[in-house]
């Protein structure tokens, strides 16, 4: 048994395993240790992924802490708080330190020269590397990421989208085809009545116009079967939106400095004139009286933050960009997360240390209102003091009217991890076939860098080939719908630029016949859909926020709505900051393209954490999951929103008025 927070050499000599819920459970069960809930699985992957530990050490550790504490081998969701608060919390700083005493330790010839030997293996690996591979020090592992196995099986990559049946030249997916629940509904919000699923697509049977790109253009037409056509545009002007290539890795010091401090002045300002607040002080001024300072986040060393590392780097206005470190003592409770910028009120005696009595909470964007009205809706006359009822959008109609909007978002990997075979894409095109949603929206890793035969090469024609031809077959695959269709691009996609903001796909062989309804946008991005805004981001936030953020909180909280809701108050697709290894960050282009401009009625995050969908101040956010995990299948989002067809579209929040699903594929 090991002690806890240590790391187990057995598992390191086998190799990292696949961190799955069944991969999981199979190591409890060796040591009698049982699950409570449907929710205990997923809650033991999501510690696995947010901590980087894989099954073994995870089992490891957990039953040190049961037999530590004379607890019973029935694990439940609030033992396993307990142990994350209590173990997996305090793992970073004391391996950090054990690291430390090591080395501090004296060596003879022997051991000197092992310790050196290891140094040097690990630069010559480090140079020869991408940074997706390279340091593995804070690496989160994914079901996706496999071992190489097999050798390179003798096929061309075009035998894996036959026109016809779309079936590939090689073994399916035994996992995959044997999977169980198709089309189950696994996650709810609002109320489903009928088979109000069924669309009759954004533009079948009707005219469409517009262009496609990722220049702020719009899809939409006229609709089928006396529906009226959806609009679909990227959400503001076009000088908002990212629809180029920009060079990258030429970031200089003194720019990235200007980028993170005037983000600290730009939500300082919206801090002092929400709470009325009369001014900021210096954070390293001793103060014997309560003052309240402003700054961000920060960690006092290269771990993963805790409450005794928990810097605050002051504004340059106030502070001259100094440090303090902070005492939490006091708080009853909070939620922090390097990069954050906040404002703190506290007593600061020596000047060395600030004692924090009080955080003020983040404000988010309002709601945006549309000002234009939509095709088929009435105007309201100037004259008329008193706009009709019910609102744009019905918040309790007991029928779902034709003109529902249908949206269907879905997020590679569209293939499994033990083949080539796009299986799982194959059965998604088919039920947007059957569905006729409205709007179709796919994120990407369409060929994922981490799949097995990409990353060991297996492929026999270029990657730009394989991903156009995916592509292709997406476009083609949906046609038949009439359905408007986004795509937004991944730092996964093997053949796209590896920076973050992501600028859109480049696919110049689209056809003219497809142009008006397909919408190429960048990652991350805004999307208007008849009013509606969308916002989009295929990065996993979810997952990235989980592992850095620390809190204390009395009761029982959940962590998916706090990182949320730090998303919206924060007013960033991306507020994290230093980024995890291995997402390249371009702190301009992040300033500039990934700032939320409103509040979204919808959020859309894919994360390799447990699908929810949940209201987080007014923005129904939902995690679809991804379409495969490993080599079983995923699930993928369906959302109804509701329309009555005139009336004011500000009186009623999406809340009232959506109805989503996360569903089995």
């Amino acid at each position: 048994m090991a002690e806890p927070g240590m790391e187990p050499e057995l598992e390191a000599e086998r190799g990292p395993e696949a961190v799955t819920a069944e991969a999981v459970l199979r190591e409890l069960r060796l040591f009698e240790l049982r699950c409570e809930g449907e929710e205990v699985p997923d809650k033991l992957v999501e510690l696995c992924l947010s901590h980087g530990l894989g099954p073994v050490a995870l089992a490891n550790e957990l039953l040190a802490f049961v037999t530590s504490k004379d607890l019973d081998l029935q694990l439940t969701p609030e033992g396993l708080d307990a142990f994350e608060h209590e173990v997996l919390a305090k793992r970073g700083s004391r391996g950090r330190r054990g690291r430390d005493e090591r080395r501090g330790l004296l060596h003879d010839i022997h051991s000197l020269q092992g310790l050196l030997d290891e140094e040097q293996e690990d630069e010559l690996l480090d140079a020869y590397t991408t940074p997706s591979k390279g340091s593995h020090k804070r690496s989160n592992s994914t079901p996706e990421t496999p071992q190489a196995k097999r050798a390179p099986p003798s096929r061309s990559p075009l035998g894996l989208f036959s026109p016809g049946s779309f079936s590939p030249s090689v073994t399916p997916s035994q996992k995959y085809s044997s999977r169980t629940g198709r089309g189950e509904a696994v996650a709810t919000f609002g109320a489903v009545q009928g088979q109000a699923w069924l669309g009759t697509g954004g533009t079948a049977g009707g005219t469409a116009g517009g262009t496609a790109g990722g220049t702020g253009g719009t899809a939409g037409g006229t609709g089928g079967a006396g529906s009226i056509g959806v609009t679909v545009r990227a959400f503001g002007s076009p000088e908002q939106l990212l629809s180029q290539p920009y060079r990258f890795m030429f970031q200089k010091l003194l720019d990235v400095r200007e980028a993170l401090a005037e983000r600290v002045e730009e939500l300082g300002e919206v801090l002092r004139r929400h709470h009325g607040l009369e001014g900021f002080s210096s954070a390293v001024i001793p103060a014997q009286e309560p003052v309240t300072v402003l700054g961000t986040i920060s960690c006092d060393g290269n771990g993963k933050l805790n409450p005794k590392s928990v810097l605050l780097v002051g504004d340059r206005e106030h502070s001259g960009g100094a440090q303090v470190p902070l005492d939490l003592s006091e708080l009853p409770e909070y939620s922090l997360f390097p990069g954050q910028v906040v404002a703190l009120e506290g007593t600061n005696p020596t000047g060395r240390r600030m004692v924090v009595t009080k955080i003020y909470e983040g404000v988010p964007l309002p709601f945006h209102t549309p000002t234009e009205p939509m095709p088929g809706e009435p105007q309201t006359p100037i004259s008329d003091p008193k706009p009709p009822n019910p609102p744009f959008f019905s918040p309790k109609c007991p029928l779902f009217p034709a003109e529902a909007r249908r949206v269907l978002v879905a997020c590679g990997p569209f293939t499994p991890s033990d083949g080539a075979a796009f299986e799982p894409l194959r059965d998604l095109l088919g039920v947007v076939s059957r569905e006729r949603p409205d709007l179709c929206i796919l994120f990407g890793p369409f060929l994922d860098a981490k799949h097995e035969q990409v990353e060991s090469c297996q492929l026999l024609s270029p990657f730009s080939d394989v991903f156009r031809l995916c592509l292709r077959t997406i476009i083609e695959g949906t046609r038949s719908s009439g359905c408007q269709l986004v795509l937004v691009p991944s730092l996964r996609d093997v053949s796209h630029l590896p920076v973050y903001p992501q600028p859109p796909f480049a696919f110049p062989e689209l056809p003219k016949e497809d142009r008006a309804r397909v919408l190429l946008l960048p990652e991350p991005c805004t999307l208007d859909v008849d009013g509606v805004v969308f916002g989009l981001s295929s990065t996993d936030l979810l997952l990235h926020l989980g592992a850095e953020e620390i809190c204390s909180s009395s009761g029982l909280s959940d962590r998916f709505s706090r990182i949320l809701r730090h998303v919206l108050t924060q007013r960033s697709f991306y507020p994290l900051y230093p980024p995890p290894e291995g997402l390249p960050l371009h702190l301009e282009a992040l300033g500039a393209f990934a700032a939320l401009p409103v509040t979204p009625d919808v959020l859309v995050t894919p994360s390799e954490l447990r699908f929810f969908i949940k209201d987080v101040l007014g923005c129904v956010c939902i995690n679809p999951g991804r379409l495969t995990k490993g080599q079983a299948g995923g699930t993928y989002g369906r959302l109804l929103l509701r329309r009555d067809g005139h009336g004011d579209r500000t009186t009623d929040r999406t809340t009232d008025r959506t109805t989503d699903r996360v569903v089995r594929i």
